[in-house]
């Protein structure tokens, strides 16, 4: 039997790939032994691609019979068309000449032609080129979506075979994504242009829903296997002792900076292509989605990255199991974790994003609202459950403090993790792009608390709770309601409130609650919370102050000068708190909760308009507890007025029941009236305890108050009660008011202009006999000539009837 030997031809002949192929499948003299087999999967590989070829050949056949008979119709079609525009042409020559000669049918024919022939075949013109456009775009889309099925088939071909060239692999998933991305650019034009085309649009995403549902899953599962032979996840044994945060103590390596050669070169090709097939199902999205809420399309987190997170995700809690008494280890593994590889994320993975076109993607941001995401979801479906068990055993027992504290703390580490978290996105150098409450979400592990508000309302339960057992404490303790608080001055004005010390103890505990909401992630959340923990608050110190003045009012009716202060000190504490929350509604903080609060009731007042509006409904987040300060304030600050005038009213009834002395003149010596002298060191002395422990702005209210009871006292109970003047009884009495006049001048510098009555009384009494006659018949007009402004017709008349003139 002969042998022919058949022998390779020269290297130059060779292509470069095939030199390659030769190169690496023979590299030593024992590969050659394993030459049958290569022989055997390349004839198998080269009937594969046969038949290929062989269905592909069918189908183009197949395409180009239906293209032929199509083109066919068309033709026929235009023919009919081109004979009835040669037909309408001679019609309108034999119109022409016709109407030269100046027959009538012509003109009628012509009418016809023109009115209802003409447009028809418009139409059907219009209608052919429709269906010619159709056309074309079917052939189009059906070419570019075989060549989708007909890629991902070879993939899948190819990733089931062994030995399988990945270099193959990943320029057939290119290819794919390439005509995918012209698949959706001939979509998106047919639904701007052609929105009656539905159906094809539909039939066409149906097809490419096919071949993503296995395309997006194959390339994941080889971005995992390209993970696994990276070395990622990482070992974190190294990361798991006690001193996690003692800085990077103990360096790992990090297999995104570490890969070389191919495999790095693989893996740059396959996250390109996921961040390429994420980009174009982002566009696809934003087209299905156009005119609904398209936005959650262009927001979905970034795939490669979850594809680096989730494993060490489950890598961690393996760790996290043993550290749930321990929550301050969690936070510093998964801190300590995001900070060490999030450079890599910067420098070796954004620019593939950007390569791929993804827009308003930072790699960086991704990786790290990706880490606390999966924090978040770990403490929700494992830590939380457990404090909350703890809570409902203490709660048996009637006693809650451990299980509080550990709920605290653990709040407090949520909080400082999510400040260290946000630095660390903020060390990119550009601006933070989480700005809008559903981004800071993203950065938050606080975020646990927008999915189960029955938590955050346990938190605020808790806080609350905390914070009036503290100030409880300093609210029995006597020395803070007499201390002062040491510069109590808001930098909107320079007024000294006086306030008490324990003022101080109420306002810091209330600050720390407004702290820890504003690290919430929402700013629904924060008004919730507030409204929970932060208003009861105010209303528990309200109590308190209310309580305090009605046990000094119930001991001593307030004619006792401690209990007088001891409701000073209470009213000098409310308008301080009223004063701060006012001043701290101007702030942006407020002023944003507000508008929140104010959006949510309005929507509540549209679904219950038979109830009412709501109050409050565009107001700030403590409205309603400002305005129940001002109104305790201003109670106390007129029963304080009632209180002093009542006791004024006492000590000067002797002198407002006396008529007979304001017939004679003043007792020798005396420029006041004996009787009036004791009730004005009665009103001076209660004045000035006052004057000593109220502040400065509610003084001016108790003093202006007292001046107008005493004004109508004294002025219905003696130019009013039937008294005769004679001279030198308006003489006695102009010396009294002065003296009056003068103990309130030292609050004012005109003290006459807060008693209209008495004024005007003394004025009128002082007039010439032929004045006060001519006002008895002058009336109103006689009044407001003379200046007699806060008096009656009826009152004025009375007093000019009280005057005696001894002639």
């Amino acid at each position: 039997m002969d042998y022919t030997v058949q022998t390779l031809p020269p290297a130059s002949g060779l292509s470069a790939s095939v030199l390659s192929f030769l190169d690496e499948k023979f590299r030593t003299k024992e590969n050659l032994a394993e030459a049958p087999s290569l022989v055997s999967e390349l004839q198998a590989q080269c009937s594969d691609l046969d038949r290929t070829l062989t269905d592909l050949n069918r189908r183009l056949g197949v395409s180009l019979v239906d293209y032929a008979s199509f083109s066919d119709r068309i033709g026929g079609v235009f023919n009919d068309i081109s004979a009835k525009l040669i037909a309408l042409g001679s019609s309108t020559r034999s119109h022409s000449s016709i109407s030269d000669g100046g027959g009538g049918d012509g003109n009628g024919r012509a009418e016809q032609i023109l009115g209802e022939e003409l447009p028809a075949l418009a139409k059907e013109v219009a209608k052919v080129e429709t269906v010619r456009m159709y056309a074309e775009t079917v052939l189009k889309l059906d070419t570019l979506v075989g060549d989708i099925e007909d890629t991902v088939s070879s993939i899948m071909n190819k990733n089931l075979r062994k030995n399988s060239s990945s270099q193959n692999s990943e320029e057939l998933r290119q290819l794919t994504i390439k005509t995918l991305k012209l698949t959706e650019d001939v979509l998106t034009s047919v639904t701007k242009t052609r929105p009656k085309w539905a159906r094809l649009v539909s039939s066409v995403d149906h097809r490419v829903d096919r071949a993503l549902a296995i395309l997006r899953p194959q390339a994941i599962a080889d971005h995992r296997a390209l993970l696994v032979s990276l070395g990622w996840p990482p070992p974190l044994s190294t990361l798991t002792s006690p001193n996690l945060d003692a800085g990077k103590s103990a360096e790992v390596a990090n297999p995104l900076f570490t890969m070389q050669g191919d495999l790095k070169q693989q893996y740059c090709e396959n996250f390109l292509a996921l961040c390429s097939l994420q980009e174009f199902q982002r566009r696809r999205k934003s087209r299905q989605l156009e005119g609904y809420n398209w936005e959650v399309a262009l927001h979905q987190p970034l795939w490669a990255i979850e594809e680096l997170v989730n494993p060490i995700s489950l890598v961690s809690q393996r760790h996290f199991a043993k550290w749930v008494d321990k929550p301050e280890f969690i936070f510093a593994l998964v801190y300590k974790i995001t900070r060490d590889y999030v450079d890599s994320m910067d420098e070796l993975l954004q620019p593939l994003v950007d390569e791929a076109m993804l827009a308003g993607y930072s790699c960086r941001e991704e990786w790290i609202s990706a880490m606390v995401i999966s924090l978040s979801t770990y403490m929700a479906k494992e830590i939380f459950p457990v404090y909350i068990g703890q809570l409902d055993e203490e709660s048996v027992t009637g006693t809650r403090s451990q299980a509080k504290i550990s709920w605290l703390h653990l709040v407090d580490l949520m909080i400082s993790f999510d400040k260290r978290v946000r630095s660390l996105v903020e060390q990119s150098g550009i601006s933070l792009s989480f700005q809008e409450d559903g981004n800071l979400q993203k950065i938050s592990c606080l975020s646990v608390f927008c999915d189960r508000p029955d938590w955050l309302d346990l938190w605020a339960e808790i806080e609350l709770s905390d914070a009036i057992d503290k100030l409880k404490l300093e609210m029995d303790d006597e020395k803070n309601w007499r201390m002062k608080v040491q510069g109590a001055v808001l930098s909107s004005g320079p007024e000294d409130f006086k306030s008490p010390a324990i003022s101080s103890a109420f306002l810091r505990h209330l600050s720390s609650v407004v702290d820890r909401c504003r690290s919430l992630p929402s700013i629904s959340l924060r008004s919730r919370f507030l409204r929970l923990a932060g208003a009861p608050m105010i209303r528990k110190i309200l109590d308190c102050i209310f309580l305090r003045c009605q046990e000094a009012e119930g001991l001593t009716a307030l004619t006792d000068d401690v209990a007088m202060i001891k409701v000073a000190n209470s009213v000098n504490a409310a308008h301080y708190f009223e004063s701060v929350l006012k001043e701290w509604c101007e702030d942006i903080f407020f002023l944003e909760l507000g508008l929140g609060q104010g959006d949510q009731l309005r929507i509540s007042e549209e679904n219950n308009d038979s109830e009412g509006p709501i109050k409050g409904s565009a107001s700030g987040i403590f409205d309603e507890e400002i305005e129940k300060l001002e109104e305790f304030r201003a109670d106390w600050v007129e029963k304080i007025s009632v209180v002093i005038l009542r006791g004024f009213d006492a000590q000067c009834r002797d002198y407002t029941k006396n008529r007979r002395q304001w017939q004679e003149k003043s007792e020798e010596g005396w420029t006041v009236s004996k009787s009036l002298v004791v009730a004005l060191d009665y009103l001076q002395g209660k004045v000035s305890v006052v004057e000593e422990n109220l502040n400065g702005i509610d003084f001016v209210g108790v003093w202006r108050s007292l001046a107008a009871g005493v004004d109508r006292l004294i002025f219905n109970g003696i130019l009013m009660n039937n008294a005769k003047f004679y001279d030198g009884g308006v003489e006695r009495f102009d010396n009294d008011l002065q003296v009056l006049f003068g103990v309130f001048g030292a609050w004012c510098l005109r003290p006459e202009g807060f008693f209209p009555k008495l004024s005007e009384g003394l004025k009128l009494l002082k007039m010439v006999e032929k004045q006060l006659q001519d006002s008895l018949a002058g009336g109103e007009k006689w009044m407001k000539e003379n200046g007699i402004r806060h008096l009656s017709v009826t009152e004025t008349e009375k007093i000019a009837r009280s005057r005696v003139f001894i002639s």
